[in-house]
């Protein structure tokens, strides 16, 4: 079965802690602070690796994890950066991060940092000032980032095989190509789609025979709604038209409910190229097949074939018919700057807009959220003096407590910051 869809965890390394270490050498009864920095996390990366095919490999794993950077060392020795991860996804893979962020990976050897590793802490040597000499304390290192992610594939087809179930794709697919589907006579045969490949001198056509759509498919009826994405990337489609339905059914109505389906789908789809392969030639006979043949031509404003699988009637013609309309390159490759994608973005502040929030708790404490203030009291152990004496200066810069003292704050109230209570005197 082709694993079209998986939700993965990710994780990406904690930084490594600085040091708190100061020089111990004879003849040097002064050395001074001489604590390294930690090293950063490692980053968990999504590189698009051609020798996969679906999404499989996610169903036997579920969480990714990268390393966590190295500590900081005495004699200024600065901690290793964490090992990044990288993760292999088949081309055809877009990618939703847990903030909605979204990511599409379709050139061999793409990457994209899903979630970056967190920063390293800084040692205690660049806390030394002229008349803070001796700094006993040390930054920790930051956890990076992490959550769950959504992946589906699109397959990245050339050609598209789409009609009714039971049409003659699967029929057709096998007879062009080396696929090998499953055929039967009930609906619905195929239920994942199949690839296979028409291979020319110079180069290699892929068709997926998308399963089978019915009436209402892009609205979730029947299997069409899973599998309609996989018509997204193709550059080409094959509408395979029954011309004698064992079922009595009109062959305009189903020509009319695919492409409908296809259209209320996604609308760019109604715009791409389409051959019409009216396909199960040899159940009628000749006349009555090159007699559809000119009244489809007289409907339809593109390429109209009469194809028999059982018979190969037709099958060479429509074999030269797409490896002519399909271009080598595909166009939005030619010229568009795929390549050329920003390599950062710049963010300004917002002014005047605080970067914290202040709530009261159900024991009257103060609660004072925001990632700023929060970040601040994992950086530092609080049962360090000078560490406490230095987030209550950040605070203050920050103006967390002016915030606090016009909300009502008193001195010696309790105040909560990420998850850590403790009583706050800023006047003490």
């Amino acid at each position: 079965m082709l694993a079209d869809r998986a939700r993965i965890e990710v994780e990406a390394g904690r930084g490594g802690d600085g040091s708190m270490s100061f020089r111990r050498e004879s003849r040097v009864p002064k050395g001074g602070p001489d604590g390294g920095d930690g090293g950063r996390g490692g980053d968990v990366v999504l590189r698009c690796d051609d020798s996969l095919r679906d999404l499989q490999s996610f169903r036997r794993r579920g969480r990714y994890k990268a390393d966590r950077g190295g500590h900081g060392m005495g004699k200024l020795m600065h901690g290793a950066d964490g090992e990044r991860l990288v993760v292999p996804v088949p081309p055809g893979t877009t990618v939703e991060r847990w903030d909605g962020r979204e990511y599409d990976l379709v050139r061999p050897g793409q990457e994209i940092t899903l979630a970056k590793g967190g920063p390293g802490g800084r040692g205690n040597k660049t806390f030394a000032t002229a008349t803070r000499q001796a700094p006993r304390l040390a930054e920790r290192g930051l956890p990076g980032e992490e959550g769950l992610v959504e992946l589906r594939l699109k397959l990245l087809a050339d050609v598209g095989l789409v009609g009714l179930p039971n049409a003659g794709k699967s029929s057709l697919l096998s007879t062009m190509t080396r696929a090998q589907p499953k055929v039967a006579a009930y609906p619905f045969t195929t239920l994942v789609p199949v690839l296979g490949t028409i291979e020319a001198d110079d180069r290699q056509l892929v068709l997926a025979d998308i399963p089978g759509l019915i009436e209402g498919a892009s609205e979730g009826a029947g299997l069409g709604h899973d599998f309609l994405a996989h018509v997204e990337r193709t550059r080409l489609l094959v509408h395979v038209l029954d011309l004698a339905p064992l079922d009595g059914s009109d062959p305009v109505q189903n020509f009319e409910v695919i492409e409908r389906e296809l259209a209320e789908h996604d609308p760019r789809l109604a715009s791409l190229p389409r051959l019409l392969a009216l396909s199960k030639a040899d159940l009628v006979t000749p006349e009555v097949a090159a007699q559809a043949a000119v009244e489809w031509r007289e409907r339809v404003a593109f390429p109209v074939l009469v194809t028999s699988s059982a018979t190969s009637i037709g099958l060479s013609e429509l074999r030269g018919e797409l490896l002519e309309r399909v271009p080598v390159a595909p166009p939005e490759a030619e010229g568009s700057g795929e390549d050329e994608v920003a390599e950062f973005a710049v963010f300004r502040p917002v002014k005047g807009r605080p970067s914290f929030d202040i709530t009261r708790g159900p024991a009257r404490e103060w609660i004072v959220t925001g990632e700023a203030v929060e970040r601040l009291f994992l950086r530092w152990d609080l049962e360090n003096e000078e560490a406490q004496a230095l987030v209550e200066n950040r605070l203050r810069r920050m103006g967390v407590i002016t915030a606090l003292e016009r909300a009502g704050f008193e001195p010696g109230d309790d105040v909560e910051i990420g998850g850590t209570v403790f009583t706050l005197d800023p006047h003490g």
